[in-house]
């Protein structure tokens, strides 16, 4: 199967925007591991005086798990589809969180940085060029600024990719399909499916000129199939103000 790129799965977004949320819900643990990613990127203060960039924010989620884990942070949040962006700012954000709609590859063009902390949540097997996106990411990022993917990238595992493609034939693609979306969720199916393994992520990241890279895996039933994965961006700046560690499996995030 052919995925969907660029504008196509920009379009296929905006026609299942409507219900993306109401699907996503049904996921247990949704909305849980989006937040312990942004807590894993263990922003001081915070978030106080740091700008932070969500880089695909879709509906929202992301956005609302980063205002959760730095509520006193600036967020810059962006998203190629226009209908996803509309259902984000129809909720209620405070002033200092703003929507823009841009593809991730067009955030560095328009001079929006640089940036303290990008979070990315369900982008990277979506895009045509990874690689380039990470490039894009290191010039958005100030030296030492941090990076938390939150992707579906599966462990190698033969049994993790049995039981996604279980999930997707069984679940995934009859409620997408239900909604007249069946071609975004085959599309979700075989991304997945395609995109890095975990460990060839990372090792992707390092390539790119990342540092202290890891990867972590979420808890519950998408253990194994979605992972955090953190880095930073070069060696830590003097003044930057963001703690050496990743902070993966803190105590603070075992107990949420």
């Amino acid at each position: 199967m052919s995925l969907l790129r660029d504008h196509d799965l920009a379009r296929a977004f905006d026609h299942a925007s409507h219900t993306y949320d109401s699907l996503t819900s049904l996921n247990p643990g949704y909305r849980t591991d989006l937040l312990r990613s942004a807590r894993r990127l263990r922003l001081p203060g915070d978030g106080a005086g740091l700008h932070i960039l969500d880089l695909g924010c879709g509906t929202g989620a992301s956005t609302l798990a980063l205002l959760r884990a730095a509520p006193r942070a600036r967020i810059t949040a962006v998203d190629a589809s226009a209908g996803m962006l509309r259902r984000a700012t129809a909720k209620p954000w405070p002033a200092h969180v703003r929507f823009l709609h841009l593809t991730a590859e067009e955030v560095a063009a328009a001079d929006e940085g640089p940036f303290d902390a990008v979070f990315a949540a369900y982008l990277f097997r979506n895009v045509t060029d990874p690689d380039a996106l990470l490039g894009s990411v290191r010039t958005l990022l100030r030296p030492g600024g941090r990076l938390a993917v939150h992707e579906y990238s599966l462990s190698g595992s033969r049994t993790h990719r049995a039981l996604w493609t279980a999930i997707c034939r069984g679940v995934v693609i009859p409620a997408g399909t239900l909604t007249g979306d069946r071609a975004l969720y085959r599309h979700l199916w075989h991304s997945v499916l395609a995109f890095d393994t975990a460990p060839a992520f990372r090792d992707r990241l390092t390539r790119a000129g990342f540092t202290g890279v890891r990867a972590a895996p979420v808890a519950g039933w998408q253990t194994g199939i979605v992972h955090t994965f953190l880095a930073r961006n070069g060696l830590r700046a003097e003044g930057a103000g963001l703690p050496a560690g990743d902070g993966a499996g803190t105590a603070k995030e075992r107990t949420r």
